[in-house]
């Protein structure tokens, strides 16, 4: 029987594992399942300089159709995948075809978490997790005055900062009582807010949005001790849901995300998952962790391989360590590792000059390191955690320490 591959979903995790599979081997037919009619794209881009409009439409691709075309990677935009045959093997569309497969990957993604209060729908209220929404922001802020960011997390904080820039008048508003406090310590939560507030962003912070109310050519953000924020533009930054209604209905296991093994294998042997749908116990975390999902491009691509070496018969555990970056005006925040139960921290560098890192230990051990505008010392952390380095605390302290040898 003739190999084939079916990918669903068309973004970088989808694109790479299709491209890793065929670096590991595998000589089948790749079917890549995309239901958005653009090319696949980059993500990231769209919360800063495209929206903006410093990075043009044109350098979005991730992939151009040679690639497809060389490496016989069938993509096929505008479909949508609605139900899985496990029985059968065979993947069904939106207009009622079937798909035969051999082995099949999801790589769903995730959707943008929706407002919810009345007035949520109305045409001010923007979201931005694909090209759409971003052409759609892109022109509604042309015209803008004034905005509101709900939600303080990456998204939120980039698009203030891309719509600041603009010249807009930005107010965030977030539940918690302090900006990226899902993913960053209170340090860098701290350093952060201020970096925006010198540009001129304001913050409300513990508040939450009641309603949006319509006004005269503008809206009115309602929060939930009685502020009024009026303006043109609201845009949504409240986390995301992962897709995994199709995999749930064809029984595979969903435990907050498509539950996967080391090796990116779902309960299904001739199913795999990867990226942000895909839910895993990492190799980093603390013992007796839950399964969890890490919403990143890294985490996307690299798991993505390891998915693509299990499909062509080199199963590997996946062992990436996890980074993420986000860049912000003048500021370039990086971050390796996941500082989630660290008990004691070390800053390098000089805060005041915008150039530093911020190391984060679980008693002895070294597990993530923050930088801002230090790209090296970020690659050096990545190195570190990658090899499991025994940096003390004290050689992270010492400003002379060669960070570059404990590498070695």
């Amino acid at each position: 029987m003739n190999r084939t591959l079916v990918i669903v979903g068309a973004s970088y995790a989808g694109v790479q594992l299709a491209a890793s599979a065929r670096e590991y081997g595998f000589d089948g037919r790749i079917v890549l399942l995309g239901d958005e009619p653009d090319a696949p794209y980059q993500r990231p881009p769209l919360s800063k300089a495209y929206l903006s409009g410093a990075f043009s439409e044109a350098r979005l691709p991730l992939r151009s159709q040679a690639f497809f075309d060389e490496e016989r990677i069938e993509w096929m935009p505008s479909v949508r995948a609605t139900y899985i045959d496990r029985a059968r093997h065979e993947v069904e569309l939106h207009d009622g075809t079937r798909i035969g497969y051999t082995h099949l990957a999801l790589t769903t993604g995730a959707r943008v978490r929706k407002l919810d209060c009345p007035g949520a729908k109305l045409d001010a209220v923007h979201y931005l997790r694909d090209l759409r929404d971003a052409r759609r922001l892109a022109q509604a802020a042309r015209s803008a005055r004034r905005a509101v960011v709900i939600g303080g997390g990456y998204i939120g904080l980039e698009a203030a900062a891309s719509l600041r820039q603009m010249g807009i008048d930005v107010t965030v508003v977030e539940t918690e009582a302090r900006v990226l406090a899902r993913v960053a310590s209170p340090w860098m939560s701290e350093f952060m807010q201020r970096a925006h507030e010198l540009h001129g962003i304001a913050f409300r912070c513990g508040r939450k949005v009641v309603t949006v109310q319509p006004e005269r050519d503008a809206v009115s953000v309602v929060l939930d001790d009685a502020t009024h924020l009026p303006c043109e533009l609201v845009v949504v930054g409240i986390g995301v849901v992962p897709n995994t209604e199709i995999a749930a209905e064809c029984g595979l296991t969903v435990t907050g995300g498509i539950a996967v093994d080391e090796c990116a294998r779902t309960n299904d042997p001739a199913i795999v998952a990867a990226g942000d749908c895909a839910s895993f116990v990492p190799h980093w975390a603390p013992a007796d962790s839950r399964a969890c999902r890490v919403e990143s491009v890294q985490n996307a691509n690299d798991m993505a391989k390891t998915a693509a070496a299990t499909i062509a018969g080199r199963p590997e555990p996946y062992r990436a360590v996890p980074w993420f970056w986000s860049d912000q005006y003048d500021l370039k925040l990086q971050m390796a590792g996941i500082n989630t139960g660290f008990t004691h921290h070390v800053v390098r560098g000089s805060v005041e000059e915008k150039k530093f890192s911020i190391f984060y230990f679980r008693d002895d051990a070294l597990i993530a390191v923050d930088s801002i505008n230090r790209p090296q010392e970020h690659m050096l952390a990545r190195k570190l955690l990658a090899k499991d380095a025994k940096l003390t605390l004290n050689e992270a302290q010492d400003s002379a320490f060669d960070l570059k040898g404990a590498t070695q």
